[in-house]
């Protein structure tokens, strides 16, 4: 009998809904206390995930969903740091 892989489900802090962990972007705060895109999943920090839709940051901006998930006070420099990377890699 062939084994069934779990599928890893990851909630958006924007817009509340679950999707497997490869259909979501990872917003990283890492050791240092910077907040960035991490694109791989997979570096070392704590972690947030959001839809790859524009829509979903800003309702997580606008419900401090990132601010709870990553335990931080997030400056709003890097809330359009985050925008602006999410149009680059919405573009690609």
């Amino acid at each position: 009998m062939a084994a069934v892989r779990k599928i890893p489900m990851r909630k958006c802090v924007g817009c509340g809904e679950m999707k497997s962990k490869k259909e979501m972007l990872r917003v990283l705060r890492t050791t240092e206390d910077q907040v960035v895109l991490d694109a791989t999943g997979r570096k070392n920090g704590r972690g947030a995930y959001l839809c790859f839709d524009q829509e979903c940051l800003k309702k997580a901006i606008r419900n401090k969903g990132l601010e709870r998930s990553l335990k931080m006070e997030i400056p709003q420099s890097i809330y359009e740091n985050l925008e602006k990377e999410f149009e680059e890699l919405e573009n690609t």
